[in-house]
């Protein structure tokens, strides 16, 4: 119920802050759309950045988090048509390691 809950809050929060966002030069927001694998090839040939995490947002779409050794990173939203649209980027990424006995 609360994944559920999360999924859909996401859903309506992401849109909104990629359209209504008052400052997006403060938080790195980019608004570039292609297609998945043009936007795939270019955060591997200029960032050296991979698939690192995904989720589904609705039925509609899926939330994909690209990063790399570098700590960049980049936040994509992919519809089901295969547009990709890069929402943020950042830098200091880090991943958790996952630890025994403590459910995700």
């Amino acid at each position: 119920m609360v994944r559920g809950m999360i999924s859909g809050l996401l859903a309506v929060i992401l849109p909104i802050s990629m359209i209504a966002h008052p400052h997006p030069a403060a938080s790195q927001m980019m608004r570039s759309c292609a297609g998945r694998s043009e936007i795939v090839n270019f955060l591997d040939k200029n960032f050296a950045e991979k698939l690192t995490a995904i989720g589904l947002i609705n039925e509609n779409a899926v939330l994909e988090v690209y990063a790399a050794e570098s700590g960049t990173w980049t936040l994509v939203v992919t519809d089901t048509h295969g547009v990709s649209c890069v929402l943020l980027s950042g830098d200091s990424w880090d991943t958790m390691p996952v630890l025994p006995g403590i459910a995700t």
